[in-house]
């Protein structure tokens, strides 16, 4: 069986996850959305909160589950024994970071992990958690970056009604 994890904060998860999540899903057998529980950030969601969006968001992917995580990456690997990591890329400057991170995870893990990088979809290039958060903070339109649910849960966390 081909299983692999998606490891990330997902705060809020955006249309450029689940194109993510769904692309891998149909490459693995098993694939398992890891909700870092991230000590230095303060969310706008608890990790909680950020997995029960993303099993909503799921539910129609039979081979995803969704489960949070701290620590180090490779530890969680070896616990779940899982050792290939889902990272999407939207440009250049994502590949440097996350090139980085997959070798530190290489290295760390002795070879175990290995990362498979998805480019996202050109629709969802622009996306990111942290623009999404900006522009509802500022009463701004978000329903072509994340599904219905998930901009009224935003909304709500910034004290006013989707529009």
């Amino acid at each position: 069986m081909k299983k692999a994890f998606y490891p990330g904060s997902f705060d809020p998860m955006t249309y450029g996850h689940l194109d993510i999540i769904r692309r891998a899903a149909s490459i693995f057998d098993e694939l398992t959305v890891s909700v870092l529980n991230n000590k230095l950030k303060t969310p706008l969601f608890s990790v909680e909160e950020r997995v029960n969006i993303l099993k909503e968001a799921t539910k129609d992917l039979p081979n995803v589950k969704v489960e949070s995580f701290s620590g180090l990456l490779v530890d969680y690997a070896r616990e779940k024994e899982t050792y290939v990591v889902i990272r999407g890329l939207r440009a250049i400057t994502d590949f440097e970071y996350e090139l980085q991170n997959a070798q530190t995870n290489a290295k760390l893990s002795g070879g175990l992990v290995d990362t498979v990088f998805l480019t996202t979809s050109l629709e969802y290039a622009y996306l990111s958690s942290s623009s999404v958060k900006e522009i509802a903070s500022f009463h701004g339109d978000i329903s072509m970056c994340v599904p219905e649910f998930v901009a009224k849960l935003v909304y709500e966390k910034y004290g006013y009604e989707m529009k």
